[in-house]
């Protein structure tokens, strides 16, 4: 399953450089896919696809935020969620919303660094 980061936050910015995925972004910042990753074009849901550089809309305007889609709880390069390592107030904790088995964490690792 994906990281998520509660609403404790304290925005001390310690995780956001600690992701290898570069999933993570402060609050109120634009995302793409193709930060952090070698993503040139997404396929979405319903078959279509996008370029990887467009801007997404941030998922938080508060805190730092986890775009699930860009999460692989480190697998592949870490041992554990590095996000979660280095929070000084434990809010990097897993997304129920977005669980995963290993293999396809590792399958979204591999798709996002070709």
């Amino acid at each position: 399953m994906a990281i998520i980061i509660t609403d404790e936050c304290i925005n001390c910015g310690a995780c956001e450089p600690e992701c290898p995925n570069t999933a993570i972004y402060e609050g109120g910042m634009e995302w793409s896919w193709a930060g952090g990753t070698s993503l040139t074009e997404i396929a979405l849901e319903d078959g279509s696809t996008e370029d990887a550089n467009d801007s997404k809309d941030p998922v938080s305007d508060e805190f730092y935020y986890i775009v699930s889609g860009k999460c692989t709880e480190c697998t592949g390069f870490h041992e554990e969620p590095q996000c979660a390592a280095v929070c000084p107030v434990d809010c990097c904790i897993p997304d129920p919303d977005h669980e995963e088995t290993e293999d396809e964490l590792m399958g979204k690792k591999e798709k996002m660094h070709v």
